[in-house]
């Protein structure tokens, strides 16, 4: 299925290898609409993290470091989680700052995922 989020058109779903019909785990669907400088979101698409590199991540742990926050393991906190996301949906990173707990915590568990899942 393929909804629209703002002007964009933002697949839900993708194949597998024998085809089958999944839900696409790099977007995130929020529980109730977020609305951000004027514009409903629904959804937010996290799909840019699979065009990264390393040097992404050492950017976002730059930024990390400016804001003042330390961790032994960046990528499992949600401020590094919401950089990420920020670079990867193509969004500011006070879209992300300005979500409701639980859907912040949706993309930290998503990005997370994506950076320690297997293949």
């Amino acid at each position: 299925m393929v909804k629209k989020e703002g002007t964009e058109i933002i697949p839900t779903e993708i194949l597998d290898k024998d085809g089958e019909v999944l839900e696409n785990p790099l977007v995130v669907v929020f529980n109730k609409p977020y609305v951000f400088e004027g514009t409903t979101y629904e959804k937010v698409d996290l799909s840019g993290m699979d065009d990264m590199t390393a040097a992404d991540m050492i950017a976002a742990n730059k930024v990390l470091d400016k804001t003042g926050g330390f961790t032994f393991l960046p990528e499992m906190s949600l401020e590094y989680a919401c950089i990420i996301a920020a670079k990867a949906a193509k969004l500011p990173i006070e879209f992300f700052k300005g979500l409701h707990p639980k859907e912040a915590v949706k993309i930290k568990n998503r990005v997370t995922a994506f950076f320690y899942g297997t293949d």
